[in-house]
């Protein structure tokens, strides 16, 4: 009977609230969640801790797909890359590819299509050093990733535009502009 009863009332109060006089509101059951006002993303608000309404990423957190680099700029911190930080991706045909790609994407306007340092920018501002020359080819693997990510000299940072992966794979590409025999190599990764 209990059980009747309360669905009896549930019925009700559905059937009260599908009114069919399309002119005529219905009745509110919750008015705050109809009529609620919301903050704009980039508003003030008085409710968050640090008065805004879109909230940063908490402390520590990283974005997916990003692993962090814990390493600064600047010279010395480039020496560190170059002991540390090892190339994760074997060389392929397809890294080859890629890293080509991103080379004449990225570095090429400053550097040249085969590394020279003859760019077209070159017309402008002063001319970039060969990454043919002997002291890029001394340069570890990690100490030139540190260099594309954080810039040097006058070169600009390009961590920002360049995807990490994509960096690694210019590296690999970068050594067979410089060592062009390196390609055919199997014992050289």
């Amino acid at each position: 009977m209990r059980r009747a009863l309360v669905g009896a009332v549930v019925l009700g109060l559905a059937a009260a609230g599908c009114e069919q006089d399309e002119t005529q509101p219905n009745f509110e059951y919750a008015p705050d969640m109809v009529s609620s006002v919301p903050y704009d993303s980039f508003a003030p608000n008085p409710n968050t801790p640090d008065g805004k309404t879109l909230l940063g990423p908490a402390k520590g957190t990283v974005p997916r797909g990003h692993l962090p680099l814990h390493l600064a700029a600047g010279p010395e911190e480039a020496a560190r890359a170059g002991r540390e930080l090892k190339n994760p991706y074997p060389s392929s045909p397809e890294v080859l590819a890629r890293g080509e790609t991103a080379f004449q994407r990225y570095c090429s306007p400053c550097h040249g299509a085969g590394g020279l340092g003859d760019g077209l920018v070159t017309a402008r501002f002063p001319m970039p050093p060969s990454l043919l020359g002997a002291r890029a080819k001394a340069l570890p693997d990690g100490q030139v990733f540190h260099i594309i990510t954080h810039g040097q000299g006058l070169m600009p940072a390009h961590g920002s535009q360049v995807a990490p992966e994509d960096r690694w794979k210019v590296v690999h590409y970068l050594r067979t502009l410089q060592d062009p025999a390196r390609t055919a190599r199997k014992d050289v990764p």
